[in-house]
């Protein structure tokens, strides 16, 4: 029994490129040994269970956030940032697409940490199995075990699309050295995703007592997200496009997005709230899963976020030795803006810059992106200028600034903390109620019911009208204008399938979600062309910059793990 544990424990590091357990035998069982006793020991399997939601925290760093910040700045969202293309230069080849190569550092460095992570959860499982069964609470741990598991599988595929899925806690060593990246078609691999997800949905609690463990709605939310992924298949292996829109997929979210599911959950009053690092602030109605972040729980620096560490601003006197990353585009300023009607100009926002003083926006814009002119972080003691301090490159990423990340500068040794880099204990939402009404809306609009995805983009936007808790006086103090209303009238299939897609990048804007979104559409190529040609006069990296389809989606697979796979993982296409 206990050799069987180890064995298990030790093989599940072997993916994510460790050639040792005995580093963690000893953190986590001491001596490296588990009596047959042990093994039933409801606290050990506990201590495990803790471990695997630690290392999602823990295993993620400022070059490697599972947000995914860093591989978000290939999206028409968001510039790289810093002081220039030389700093955090893979990251820039990744935003231009041009000189990524299989060895770079980072590509490699976030597969280590995310099956890393997953191998703290598959001995968590491990475990768990051979725990006994007179432990009331082993099924719902085991649930909770397999809502990480999926969790995990689905930021690597929707990274490097195709993975070795270790979703079998039981592998022996020689069987990880087997595993193929290719074993599953992209609808299969979307699946054994989806396989985790439902054991989660049909066991976990409607309600936890601790904050960071999923639910049931929770799983539900997760389960409608793959779907909606799986929905637009990829699956010629020639071939990153979407050949068909699976109804059955979209259907299943429509299942999963199911208001029955949700009734201890709903719209913040204030779309402001899902991103303030308060107390009472934090795990609100609209966060169904949320990373957990804290401070003052007796180490030096508590469990906060140090992923977000390279956003802040250098403010002098305030956050000296921000570095300024993860910068708004004005591409993303321009699509704010509305028109007479107060409705986005969807196939117009760009054909001219956003100007404060005359033109009306979105009240999310003054949510989501610090602009020139106006207070950051709605602190009057630091206005935002085009100067230097806004911007670390002078002027080469522009001078916007993320909101969604970044906390105000008086709260500093509160809820913003000085370390290596700059943390907060600001939690993470994963998944928040307004992505669950724009995905219902997705599929609604897909299967041609244009009727209820407007409504539900209508909820969504009446949100929007209301969020000036932090930005009322913005219009009689900085002469902004914010106008938003909802649509009206009758909308054919493709109209409100541009609609919704146009509404979750102005609700999501920064979330890191928009270059996943792209991909999965299939407009990935033709959108960030167009942006490239667009945004070099505001950014003049993008005059080399090109996507190239059929390669440019995913990462390839990191070289290292190619070289170590024996011949079993195949490299993704583009010709890397």
């Amino acid at each position: 029994m206990k050799t069987k544990i180890i064995n298990i424990i030790c093989s599940a590091l072997v993916v994510g490129g460790l050639t040792s357990c005995s580093d963690f035998l000893d953190e986590h069982i001491p001596q490296g040994t588990l009596s047959d006793e042990q093994v039933k020991d409801p606290e050990n399997a506990e201590a495990m269970v803790v471990s695997a939601y630690a290392i999602f925290t823990t295993a993620e760093d400022i070059n490697s956030s599972f947000s995914m910040w860093n591989f978000d700045v290939r999206s028409d969202d968001a510039y790289k940032g810093g002081s220039g293309t030389s700093d955090g230069d893979v990251f820039h080849q990744l935003e231009v697409q041009q000189g990524v190569l299989t060895t770079n550092w980072n590509i490699n460095d976030m597969w280590v940490r995310l099956y890393n992570s997953l191998s703290r959860v598959n001995s968590a499982i491990a475990l768990l199995n051979e725990t006994s069964d007179s432990y009331q609470m082993k099924t719902q741990r085991l649930a909770e075990m397999k809502f990480l598991r999926a969790y995990g599988h689905f930021l690597l595929k929707r990274l490097y699309k195709n993975i070795p899925f270790v979703n079998n806690e039981n592998l022996t060593y020689e069987e990880y050295n087997q595993l193929s990246n290719t074993a599953y078609t992209n609808d299969e691999g979307w699946q054994q995703i989806i396989n985790d997800l439902m054991e989660a949905y049909n066991t976990l609690p409607q309600t936890q007592e601790d904050k960071g463990r999923p639910t049931k709605a929770a799983a539900a939310a997760f389960l409608a997200k793959v779907y909606l992924y799986k929905a637009y298949r990829q699956d010629d292996p020639k071939s990153n496009q979407v050949t068909s829109i699976n109804q059955e997929d979209l259907e299943k979210v429509i299942e999963y997005t199911n208001p029955a599911l949700y009734t201890n959950y709903g719209l913040e009053d204030d779309f402001h709230n899902n991103f303030r690092p308060e107390e009472q602030y934090e795990n609100g109605k609209e966060s169904i899963w949320a990373i957990q972040y804290s401070r003052n729980d007796g180490s030096t620096y508590g469990n906060l976020n140090w992923s977000y560490g390279l956003i802040p601003p250098n403010i002098p006197g305030a956050t000296d030795g921000g570095c300024d990353f993860y910068k708004p585009s004005q591409n993303l300023v321009n699509a704010y803006r509305t028109g007479d009607d107060g409705l986005p100009l969807i196939d117009k926002f760009n054909q001219k810059d956003y100007d404060k003083a005359n033109d009306n926006a979105d009240p999310r814009l003054f949510l989501t992106v610090g602009i020139p002119g106006l207070p950051y972080m709605f602190n009057r003691n630091y206005m935002m200028e085009e100067t230097s301090i806004w911007s670390r490159s002078n002027g080469l990423y522009g001078y916007n600034v993320s909101l969604k990340q970044n906390v105000d500068p008086a709260l500093i040794d509160q809820y913003l903390i000085k370390g290596s880099y700059w943390a907060s204990s600001m939690n993470r939402i994963v998944f928040r109620y307004a992505e669950v009404l724009l995905n219902r809306a997705e599929a609604y609009a897909q299967l041609g019911n244009t009727e209820q995805a407007i409504a539900l983009v209508n909820q969504i936007r009446t949100r929007a009208a209301q969020s000036t808790q932090m930005i009322g006086n913005y219009t009689n103090t900085y002469g902004v204008k914010m106008y938003v209303t909802n649509y009206k009238g009758s909308y054919n299939k493709d109209q409100a399938v541009k609609i919704v897609k146009m509404e979750r990048r102005l609700e999501m804007g920064m979330e890191c979600e928009r270059f996943f979104d792209l991909v999965r559409w299939g407009d990935a190529a033709d959108v960030l062309n167009k942006y490239y040609a667009e945004e070099i006069p505001h950014c003049a990296i993008y005059s080399e910059a090109h996507f190239t389809a059929n390669k440019d989606e995913y990462l390839p697979i990191p070289f290292s793990q190619i070289s170590a796979s024996n011949g079993h993982y195949t490299q993704n296409i583009g010709n890397w």
